[in-house]
């Protein structure tokens, strides 16, 4: 577990980088500056942000907001252009994290790699994902805060991998909630519903929220939506049920969070499941 003195040492190192004295007045940073972690920034109003290729917004108050891969370097660079065009660069130093690693040998091939019309159809679903998850709202939906959007037993963790007969498998880029079928699922802050799939080939239901500035949830293996696309949902929400379909091998839910293509750690947003499950 990433303790908050941790996440604290990160952000500190980071901003005690050589030049920290100008990077002190002209960017603020708040977050945890590890693999799968986010951060929230401040610049001076009128600044432009770049970070992992993208131009970040930057609202009128001079916030914004970036987030870390799984598999984010170690050394990374922001690049932030003031008013008066100078130009600064700031390391980020993001920390690495260990994941959980299961190998299982002998499985049938069909079940490590699916045939060629599977693989179209897994292609063709991945490209309208995709497209959801490239949204760049300017709105801060996310100013929200965030509630777990279902509770109970926590039972698959982000950043976990299988290797099915040597052959290195997609990382899992959620957490996992098992809940009885049928459970609410509730929007874990405010937003827009971008996706609305009922039959992914691996992820089942699927349900997207944009919660603004490329920060998205995903929602996988669910029963049912009570939302519908382009709708504007609130904290607390309803927006679905838990179910098992897709390639799920019992009743949950999986939450996953993305800022655009960066796969980061729904635990560091929302903290602790609560114990009143």
């Amino acid at each position: 577990m990433i303790s908050r003195l941790a996440c604290l040492m990160c952000l500190i190192f980071a901003l005690s980088m050589p030049g920290a004295g100008f990077a002190q007045q002209t960017l603020s940073l708040d977050g945890t500056l590890i693999q799968g972690g986010f951060a929230k920034g401040t610049v001076p109003p009128g600044s432009q942000v770049r970070y992992d290729d993208h131009d970040v917004i930057v609202g009128s108050d001079g916030r914004f907001l970036i987030g870390f891969h799984r598999d984010e370097p170690a050394e990374t660079v922001l690049t932030v252009i003031l008013p008066d065009g100078s130009e600064q660069r700031y390391p980020m130093n993001i920390q690495p994290r260990e994941y959980d690693i299961q190998r299982l040998n002998g499985l049938p091939e069909e079940k490590v790699t699916p045939p060629q019309d599977v693989l179209d159809r897994i292609a063709a679903e991945a490209a309208k994902v995709r497209a959801a998850r490239a949204q760049n709202s300017a709105e801060t939906w996310y100013d929200s805060g965030w509630i777990w959007p279902a509770r109970g037993p926590i039972t698959g963790v982000f950043g976990s991998q299988r290797i099915l007969n040597g052959e290195p498998r997609q990382p899992h880029y959620g957490v996992d909630v098992a809940a009885p079928e049928g459970s609410p699922v509730v929007a874990p802050a405010d937003g827009v519903v971008t996706l609305l799939e009922p039959d992914l080939y691996f992820s089942g239901g699927t349900l997207m929220i944009d919660h603004g500035r490329g920060l998205a949830s995903t929602f996988l293996h669910m029963k049912s939506f009570s939302v519908t696309l382009g709708q504007k949902v609130k904290q607390g929400d309803e927006i679905g049920t838990v179910g098992t379909t897709g390639r799920s091998t019992g009743p949950h839910l999986d939450w996953r969070i993305n800022w655009f293509e960066s796969r980061l750690d729904a635990t560091l947003f929302v903290g602790p499941m609560p114990k009143d499950f």
